[in-house]
């Protein structure tokens, strides 16, 4: 591409809207210079933005709800809130929930009240409001219900986990989506174009190659794009001509290495870890080796991934393939014994292996059926000829009683029911027909055929 039309792919807006924010100070990060000022700046939520969409409608209708967006990291949920201010004439007054108590809400409360008496509404922002604790929550109950404030929380995580069901219930949640490839490659261009807010004084051109590769280090995630653009743009300045194009290298240094969305304890791992066990189960190793390597590479403990691994052996693959047990704790085992990251080659060979094993949940469906037996039918009588005789007493009430041993009958067996007499013929194990468990599946089916004709307490009809 011609160097003098390198900008020239991301123009900037042709009649920018005011403002929706004051000044923000020029050493301040390029994230923060480069917050969109009006909503038509906004990359992405165009599900939301859209003319005719949800949010749209509430903007331009006047009214604007108590709202809690939830999204991932750098979506554009601060800047939404700033914007929807703006837009409805509301005084904006920002907390943030690691740093807010109950004094600092009140505060807000209190103020917003002084405010509303003078004819202005105040939309009050959260940021992280998952963070707040039940009490901090409750607090706002009242206000929000009065309309004191028009509350707008934002939370990275789930908010029909983290946020109180009353608090949810006067807001409407709305669902950010991570920016799209494309969302960031328009940003990360206008960032480099613009000469008021971005980088355009320094002279700094950026090719396709260099947009792409910094739209794709960011992973969804608009500060972190503009963040790396801003580094890459220091490390070329220092080794560089001031002429010549951003170089991968310089951005490769800025990226370092990745981090991945994944939280221990919230959303996103159980979003990760069900991701790896149903593409075990759909029998995709290339699905599951690379969910397996997700967490890995974002911190997971890997013996919590081989925990499910072992799980999976036998809830999921169960006796179609008895080795796989034996495989995942042998996995497990060497990973507790010899560590990261060579470990990551057992957990390799586990995952695949398993993704590949016939599946069969005959056994898992077995013991959860015979659970609900026993917890329902209470504890039923043992038959007799199964009972121990270690006294006299025992052995005058028939206890052991024409007890056989299956290894002195013919073939090792013998056709007696063994189950409590209420329970009769009752069946929980079920083999498939697949892998080891079909020659389980025959020779359980020719037992239970010459068990036929007993009764449930062994005695024939």
């Amino acid at each position: 591409m011609p160097q003098d039309d390198s900008l020239e792919l991301f123009p900037e807006s042709a009649s920018p809207a005011p403002a929706a924010v004051a000044q923000v100070d020029p050493r301040a990060p390029l994230a923060e210079r480069m917050r969109p000022r009006s909503l038509a700046e906004m990359c992405g939520q165009q599900h939301l933005l859209a003319p005719g969409a949800g949010l749209r409608a509430l903007i331009d209708s006047g009214d604007l709800p108590s709202l809690v967006l939830w999204g991932p990291p750098g979506c554009g949920k601060t800047t939404l809130a700033r914007l929807l201010a703006h837009h409805a004439d509301m005084r904006f007054e920002a907390l943030s929930a690691v740093t807010a108590g109950l004094k600092e809400i009140r505060g807000a409360v209190e103020s917003a009240r002084r405010i509303r008496a003078q004819g202005q509404r105040t939309l009050l922002f959260l940021d992280e409001i998952h963070r707040l604790n039940r009490v901090q929550q409750d607090a706002l109950l009242p206000h929000v219900e009065s309309g004191a404030v028009t509350l707008l929380g934002a939370t990275t995580e789930n908010p029909s986990f983290e946020v109180i069901a009353p608090l949810l219930s006067r807001c409407r949640v709305l669902t950010l989506e991570r920016l799209g490839e494309d969302d960031l490659r328009a940003l990360v261009g206008r960032a480099a174009s613009d000469s008021d807010r971005g980088l355009g004084g320094l002279g700094i051109r950026l090719d396709e190659e260099a947009v792409a590769a910094i739209a794709a280090a960011a992973d969804g995630d608009a500060r972190r794009a503009l963040g790396i653009l801003e580094t890459a743009t220091h490390v070329h300045r220092e080794r560089d001509s001031d002429h010549a194009a951003l170089s991968l290298e310089a951005i490769r240094e800025a990226v370092g290495r990745r981090i991945l969305l994944h939280d221990r304890d919230r959303e996103e791992h159980y979003n990760i870890v069900s991701a790896l066990i149903k593409s075990l189960r759909a029998s995709d190793p290339d699905a599951a080796l690379y969910y397996s390597a997700r967490m890995l590479e974002a911190g997971e403990d890997p013996l919590f991934i081989l925990r499910r691994l072992v799980i999976f052996a036998s809830e999921d693959v169960g006796n179609a393939d008895p080795g796989a047990l034996s495989l995942a704790l042998a996995a497990y085992q060497t990973v507790e014994r010899i560590g990261m990251p060579e470990g990551r080659i057992a957990i390799g060979q586990a995952v695949s292996y398993l993704a590949c094993a016939p599946k069969s949940n005959a056994a898992y469906m077995g013991i959860q059926r015979a659970l609900e037996d026993a917890r329902e039918r209470g504890s039923l009588p043992v038959p007799l000829h199964l009972r121990n005789a270690p006294t006299g007493l025992m052995k005058g009430l028939g206890y052991g009683r024409d007890y056989e041993y299956p290894h002195d009958a013919e073939g090792s067996f013998v056709s007696r029911w063994n189950l409590p007499k209420d329970l009769g013929d009752a069946t929980y194990y079920e083999p498939r027909d697949v892998g080891a468990e079909v020659p389980i599946a025959k020779r359980l089916a020719d037992w239970r055929a010459r068990r036929d004709g007993k009764t449930g307490n062994g005695d024939p009809e």
